[in-house]
């Protein structure tokens, strides 16, 4: 069992359903908002475009970057509407995890053919084990 499949995995059954339904080819804001809807329903606490602050080697980096969704302060959802999904936006995701010192986080792209095609599941090692070190994990 994943960390947080409790959240995970109804957002996972909610993208499928919204991909079912209005398949690929809009714009990443429309499903951000859609699934968005469609989570609170279910009730979850959804910020979207959160702004994200960290401080590294004695700099604070206010606001830097903004995360696509946020739910219940627990996992980063990270959508994409695109052909293919890049490694960099893996590694993105990946980074942001760590740096909110997170475990989990989903990155789901609407562009694909098929919904189960475009999600990943991306895990903080360094969350999971509690150390600096190991493998980070990306699977579907």
């Amino acid at each position: 069992m994943y960390p947080n499949e409790h959240i995970t995995g109804p957002i996972i059954n909610a993208a499928y359903q919204l991909h079912k339904q209005l398949g690929p080819g809009l714009i990443e804001s429309v499903y951000e908002a859609v699934l968005t809807q469609m989570l609170e329903r279910r009730g979850f606490r959804v910020e979207r475009q959160k702004p994200i602050s960290f401080e590294f080697d004695g700099i604070r980096f206010d606001e830097t970057f903004r995360i696509d969704m946020l739910v219940n302060e627990q996992v980063v959802v990270e959508l994409k509407a695109v052909e293919k999904v890049a490694p960099v936006h893996l590694r993105q995701l990946l980074t942001y995890l760590k740096i909110m010192k997170l475990p989990v986080g989903l990155l789901i792209n609407f562009g694909e053919a098929t919904i189960s095609d475009g999600v990943r599941r991306v895990l903080n090692s360094q969350q999971l084990a509690g150390t600096s070190g190991g493998a980070d994990i990306v699977n579907k």
